[in-house]
């Protein structure tokens, strides 16, 4: 099995572009998943996000945990759980509009280092998508202008902690899923592991890696590219020793963008062969994607497909 990608964005500037950027290609095409290193966040912030994280997990969040699992007598179990998953969590959304001077329990200090990660990581997120046109062969701010919708990209965060799990063979930390949205940036601890990956059949480790940051591609992109990146199934395995952390970060359309394959990828036989992806509101598939995420993504768009209307698609049409 050939390597997981890592790219060292250090490479995009000199003769070791050409290199790097075919390294994104072959990640998006061939894995949906890489790790950055170099990525320009410095790693003095990213060693402050962790610590306030497990700081506040340890004081906020690890005792509930502990009090929901004996209510529902999770340790107890003896068959496989399939309706919930071992993990703790909660939300902060960052645009269109913040709520994190909103969400409880949170300490001052806390709450503004967040603020700041959202802002390098929505600035990475959109350096990412430039990279993916340029690769696609796709004009300079296609994807960006894609998601924009009428008040911009749909971005936030969901802070998760994998405590240990006497029964990792029957509760899954998070069950078997494709991202939904746009472009996902994890911050993920890097001494517990857990995320995995299915390629080709089998599961594979994300390797944990001091200070990097895993991309992964969600649904979105797979439509826009006409099925060229793909959004790939990815679950996260209960540990028994340690907690996991994983800061999940997705820079997501706004809910009223039209989503549907840009032009210049549909080829000619794909149409031909009606193997076009659909054309839908975001919105719309998020409602559909709530009920099924731990489904398949295939029925997914053909729903999108069978209810498709004559949607305006708005200023990208001729891009």
């Amino acid at each position: 099995m050939e390597n997981f990608p890592i790219i060292n964005l250090e490479g995009l500037n000199g003769e070791g572009r050409k290199a790097t950027m075919e390294k994104i290609k072959d990640a998006c095409e061939n894995w949906g998943f890489f790790e950055l290193v170099s990525h320009g966040i410095p790693t003095e912030f990213l060693d402050t996000v962790e610590r306030l994280t497990k700081e506040h997990y340890r004081q906020c969040l690890e005792q509930r945990f502990k009090e929901l699992v004996a209510s529902k007598g999770l340790e107890a179990v003896k068959t496989e759980v399939n309706d919930m998953d071992w993990e703790s969590t909660f939300y902060l959304r960052h645009l269109p509009k913040s709520n994190i001077s909103e969400v409880p329990d949170l300490e001052d200090q806390y709450r503004n280092v967040m603020k700041e990660f959202a802002l390098k990581l929505e600035k990475l997120a959109e350096q990412l998508l430039d990279l993916l046109c340029e690769n696609l062969g796709l004009e300079q701010g296609y994807l960006k202008k894609a998601f924009y919708g009428t008040n911009g990209p749909t971005f936030g965060t969901k802070v998760s902690n994998y405590p240990p799990c006497p029964n990792p063979e029957l509760i899954k930390g998070l069950r078997a899923h494709t991202d939904a949205g746009g472009l996902i940036l994890l911050f993920q601890d890097d001494k517990v592991s857990g995320l995995q990956l299915l390629k080709d059949g089998q599961w594979i480790d994300v390797p944990p890696m001091r200070h990097s940051i895993v991309i992964n591609l969600g649904d979105q992109l797979e439509v826009i590219t006409n099925g060229k990146y793909k959004s790939v199934e990815h679950r996260v395995i209960a540990q028994t020793d340690g907690t996991r952390m994983s800061i999940a970060s997705f820079y997501n359309p706004g809910s009223d963008a039209v989503i549907y394959p840009a032009p210049t990828l549909v080829e000619k036989e794909a149409e031909e062969k009606n193997q076009v992806y659909p054309k839908f509101v975001f919105e719309d598939y998020m409602k559909l994607y709530a009920g099924l995420k731990f489904q398949p993504k295939e029925p997914r768009f053909e729903a999108m497909k069978a209810v498709e209307t004559n949607i305006s698609l708005g200023p990208i049409a001729t891009a």
